[in-house]
């Protein structure tokens, strides 16, 4: 289909921070807008069949009924959205299973903002605007890849995705690889930056960040811990806090970056 007026969005997504940001993204660029915002699965069907939509941003994992779930549901409606599967996982099952229901693009998280824009676009027959850059930067995409290892990590040691600190984490990473003296300064920079990002506060933060760092060190394969954190972990010391682990992640994530490239 070709648009001649903006492209109507719904999002069902459970992380409110995170609905809002990619909400106040999307709605900046003047061709997109998002017209209905849903944080679990019934609230997203009901957007679905009560809301004029062109297309669902929909996560895979959500309460009272998850992805997979919704899109069994909308496969049984006769006008039915484009939906993109925004997705922590890359399963090949799970990949499947979404096509096979409809869905017609999925995108694993983290990930690009303009990519999801661009294929919002794409998708719906629409030509991006020339004021939008597209992704097509060297450092836009080292910084892709950079999420990615930071989220195998923090997935491999079984912090689940929609807790507020793996996403704090995340992004407290990042920021360290490509800013180290930060980790200097946790307190008066770094907490408060995440906390304005996601519309949280600094002691949100660090306790989200405390609270994920202890899922892994209670759930975590304790010698991939060992691997990571080194002399940090041990049942002496206890968990590392949240500057040591910060540090140690982003600077081991640094160092195989330098030695790929």
């Amino acid at each position: 289909m070709t648009l001649s007026r903006k492209i109507r969005i719904g999002i069902g997504e459970d992380n409110l921070e995170f609905s809002q940001i990619l909400k106040n993204f999307l709605d900046s660029n003047h061709d997109l807008q998002v017209v209905a915002v849903a944080n679990d699965g019934l609230q997203t069907l009901e957007m679905v069949r009560t809301t004029s939509i062109d297309v669902l941003l929909l996560d895979m994992i959500m309460p009272k009924l998850d992805g997979i779930a919704v899109l069994e549901q909308i496969k049984k409606m006769n006008n039915k959205p484009k939906v993109i599967i925004l997705s922590a996982f890359g399963h090949e099952e799970l990949t499947r299973m979404a096509v096979d229901l409809g869905a017609d693009y999925f995108i694993i998280k983290p990930f690009d903002f303009q990519v999801l824009a661009q294929r919002i676009r794409e998708i719906c027959g629409a030509r991006a605007p020339q004021s939008v850059s597209v992704f097509t930067s060297d450092s836009s995409r080292q910084e892709i890849e950079l999420e990615k290892e930071i989220t195998d990590i923090l997935q491999r040691l079984k912090i689940p995705p929609h807790f507020k600190g793996f996403n704090y984490l995340r992004r407290a990473i990042l920021m360290c690889i490509k800013e180290p003296s930060l980790v200097n300064e946790v307190t008066k920079k770094l907490y408060p930056r995440i906390a304005a990002e996601f519309n949280s506060t600094p002691n949100r933060v660090e306790r989200s960040m405390r609270f994920a760092i202890e899922t892994a060190w209670n759930r975590g394969e304790i010698d991939y811990l060992h691997e990571l954190m080194g002399y940090l972990v041990d049942e002496k010391k206890g968990k590392p806090t949240n500057v040591c682990f910060i540090a140690k992640i982003s600077d081991k994530i640094r160092l195989n970056f330098k030695l790929r490239n």
